[in-house]
């Protein structure tokens, strides 16, 4: 089938079945991620730092002893910087996930591995004394699972449907947003009402349920795995697909960051609205790592409104390249940044209007639609087959240097105005903005230089 055919095609129809389990599985496997994500700035700020509790964390004092070389540091800065190291441990792994995967396990087995790896991770996160092993766990398994799973979306379409292949990335990451919408709700909810370690129970669950339902579409789902003979010695690179590795690590690099800025809102962000917000409401206070949702649920909401415009601006031939995609989302999540900067300056005598916390927190699920499932697209597309798997993984090494930055750079909120310090956060996602439009036009051209604009 044509790109120009499943174009006209359009709607579900259009797209594998295994498209489904794959989203359903990343639906769930998100749910679990996020809704431990969403309460773990707070846990740690509110319950595991606190001297009682810290004690019994095997490890954490050696750790806050590695992380204090440049002097004392208070509870908050050792909170962003565990969530910082941890989230981007967590998208380091995935390059030696799609390393397994492609030398000797396949995509299929590795994303197995991973599922059962993080189940038992986030069931750890239940004790305190198993905190840092949990977090272990939930790193290798992730590494296992995530690129491995992106590779074989892109593995279900062929080679030349590149714009249907780029919707379904964007189905795909609407399946993660629902995930990740429910996820903070459900385990912050239930946390609220029976305690911490109950939310991380209840992750626990979700992700055997995402197990479950990968093993329920395996007949649906390619496995990209290589035969003996090329796990012994793949044959090298030709020089146009060095080419294009150079470039898309390039580019990978180029989103970093976007990624400092944009996952400040699941670490300093939380914190920040539970401290400076006003979460008032009719039916009672909101709780704070409720918002680790709203960015999902603005993705989830725009993601058909972008694909139709896309879709209409392919047919008129005006639809903006991939690279141009990623460059306009970066600069949204720069101006939704500045909307929290602007409620902390209006707000300076008292708490900060929810409208601000809303609005910004919403424009960065918009930016995310316009940068991520674009780039993990562009990489499916125009990787060389024997190594794309380990480039989808490599995509990933973007989200860990920019989450263990944003850690470091989350470390001095308290040494700063709120105002100052989201204006910082704004100014990190522009430069990076700027960057990726200055070199466009000739990183398209290294892709290629027929199909891409």
């Amino acid at each position: 089938m044509s790109d120009a055919t499943a174009a006209k095609r359009g709607g579900l129809a259009a797209h594998p079945k295994g498209l489904a389990f794959l989203a359903a599985t990343e639906l769930a496997e998100r749910f679990s991620y996020y809704g431990m994500t969403g309460l773990l700035a707070l846990y740690l700020v509110k319950q595991l730092l606190l001297p009682d509790h810290a004690a019994q964390v095997f490890g954490l004092a050696q750790l806050r002893h590695l992380f204090e070389f440049r002097g004392a540091i208070s509870n908050q800065a050792f909170a962003s910087l565990i969530f910082g190291w941890y989230s981007g441990l967590v998208y380091f792994t995935p390059i030696l996930g799609g390393l397994l995967a492609d030398r000797w396990l396949g995509a299929r087995r590795t994303v197995i591995l991973g599922a059962l790896l993080m189940s038992a991770g986030h069931l750890a996160m239940s004790f305190y004394t198993t905190f840092l092993m949990a977090l272990v766990m939930l790193i290798l398994g992730s590494g296992c699972l995530k690129g491995n799973i992106s590779a074989q979306v892109g593995a279900l379409y062929p080679p030349e449907a590149e714009s249907l292949r780029a919707r379904g990335f964007t189905l795909f990451s609407t399946g993660i947003n629902v995930g990740s919408v429910l996820g903070p709700v459900a385990t912050g909810s239930v946390a609220a009402l029976f305690g911490w370690h109950a939310g991380f129970a209840l992750a626990a669950a979700v992700m055997l349920i995402a197990l479950l339902i990968y093993l329920a579409g395996q007949r649906h789902l390619p496995d990209p795995r290589p035969k003996r003979v090329d796990r012994a010695a793949l044959p090298p690179m030709t020089a146009d697909e060095r080419r294009k590795t150079g470039a898309l690590l390039a580019l990978i690099a180029l989103t970093v960051p976007a990624n400092i800025a944009y996952p400040m809102i699941w670490n300093i962000g939380v914190v920040w609205v539970d401290q400076h917000v006003d979460l008032q409401s009719p039916f009672g206070t909101v709780p704070a790592s409720w918002f680790n949702s709203i960015d999902a649920f603005s993705s989830i909401v725009i993601a058909a409104p972008l694909v139709a415009l896309w879709t209409w601006q392919a047919r008129r031939g005006s639809e903006p390249g991939n690279i141009t995609k990623i460059a306009i989302g970066s600069a949204i999540v720069g101006a939704a940044a500045l909307l929290f900067a602007a409620g902390c300056a209006v707000s300076s005598n008292g708490a900060v209007s929810v409208l601000w916390a809303l609005a910004g927190y919403a424009g960065m699920g918009v930016a995310f639609m316009w940068f991520w499932p674009i780039l993990l697209a562009l990489i499916s597309q125009a990787a060389p087959a024997k190594v794309n798997s380990t480039l989808m993984g490599a995509a990933f090494l973007s989200l860990f240097v920019g989450s263990t930055m944003m850690g470091w750079v989350g470390s001095f909120y308290d040494q700063m105005s709120n105002a100052a310090f989201w204006m910082l956060d704004a100014a990190i996602a522009f430069a990076g903005a700027l960057l990726i439009f200055l070199i466009r036009k000739p990183m398209q051209h290294l892709l290629d230089p027929v199909a891409m604009r």
